[in-house]
């Protein structure tokens, strides 16, 4: 996997991190973090379709499916997986239809969630902000909106509350190797080498060898820093 055209760039104008907390740290001793080139964050999670329950085994179906073929598939596709559909195309007629499924009160969470998604891809960062919020408030414990929230803030600089929202969605979808690599950018940025060791590493175990040997330099430069912030300390030796 290549890093870059799959993920967005962290900061504006291709700000390194190390211009970022070179900021922060004038007055310190502590050496500066240098992330290789392709250091940027993942780019935002679409919800995708949910998986339906399964049907209890011990229990009898009076009214078994048809098996005959249905030509047309969108009429047997509820209103947000048609809007999915559209949007996984890139047609611009899913965010219509994602605003229908919130009106019929189908899958409104997640429509939300996908909604601020093309919002935040217009450029109408305070829409996908609205989105977000909106999607947290009918499921608080949505992934995907906790992670989309955590890129939204770190595109507009707040690292503190990005950081918040990326912790959320890795306690709600601990299996989501994406989360924990941001995570590890902002708390980097945030001074937390010890935590963003420990995220990029576990990064490095949900995801396959070529993609864990990708973040291997990020990994030994966040090790150096950690080693120079503790050398830095009065009375370290």
């Amino acid at each position: 996997m290549a890093f870059r055209g799959s993920m967005r760039e962290i900061f504006p104008r291709n700000l390194s991190l190390s211009d970022e907390v070179k900021g922060r740290c004038a007055n310190s001793m502590v050496q500066i973090i240098k992330f290789p080139v392709p250091a940027s964050k993942f780019g935002f999670k679409r919800v995708k379709r949910r998986a339906k329950a399964a049907q209890d085994p011990d229990q009898l179906d009076l009214f078994p499916k048809t098996t005959a073929q249905i030509l047309d598939f969108s009429s047997a596709l509820s209103r947000f997986e048609q809007a999915l559909m559209l949007d996984e195309r890139g047609d611009l007629k899913a965010a219509e239809l994602y605003r229908k499924a919130i009106e019929e009160q189908d899958c409104v969470a997640d429509a939300y969630c996908n909604l601020g998604i093309i919002e935040s891809q217009k450029g109408n960062t305070a829409k996908a902000f609205d989105c977000f919020t909106t999607s947290l408030k009918h499921d608080p414990r949505h992934s995907e909106a906790h992670y989309n929230l955590g890129n939204l803030y770190c595109d507009v600089n707040d690292f503190r509350l990005a950081q918040i929202h990326y912790e959320m969605a890795k306690e709600v979808d601990p299996s989501f190797a994406n989360v924990y690599f941001n995570l590890a950018l902002v708390q980097a940025i945030n001074n937390d080498f010890g935590a963003a060791i420990s995220a990029l590493t576990r990064y490095q175990e949900l995801v396959s060898k070529d993609e864990a040997l990708n973040a291997e330099e990020l990994l030994h430069n966040l090790k150096r820093s950690l080693a120079a912030a503790r050398n830095s300390r009065p009375g370290s030796t």
